[in-house]
């Protein structure tokens, strides 16, 4: 690995961890579940998106007003979240489009 790579690889976590230290999710504050960076309960304020993709999320169990809690938070990637006993892994795109505030 050339020191370049290291830089950069770097200084993607470092922004990471700066974007995640600004963006907490608050009670009563209403956020896109992909800006959650810390493991905890939620709760889902509302789906946004077209029928589709809320027919799929009501066909998961993920319905405004459920509780969820946020296993393993990636900030811009996957998301792996625990609802109703079962844990489901989302993807980006899904998970900008899931309003949340904390439980």
């Amino acid at each position: 690995m050339t020191f370049k790579k290291l830089k950069h690889k770097c200084s993607c976590l470092a922004d990471r961890v700066k974007n995640c230290t600004r963006k907490t999710v608050y009670p009563g504050q209403i956020s896109p579940l992909s800006d959650s960076c810390r493991s905890g309960r939620l709760k889902i304020c509302k789906v946004t998106g077209d029928r589709k993709l809320c027919s799929r999320m009501a066909s998961l169990g993920v319905y405004p007003g459920e509780e969820i809690e946020l296993l393993c938070p990636e900030n811009g990637s996957q998301c792996l979240l625990k609802l109703q006993g079962t844990t489901l892994v989302l993807d980006s795109k899904t998970t900008r489009k899931i309003l949340v505030t904390a439980a």
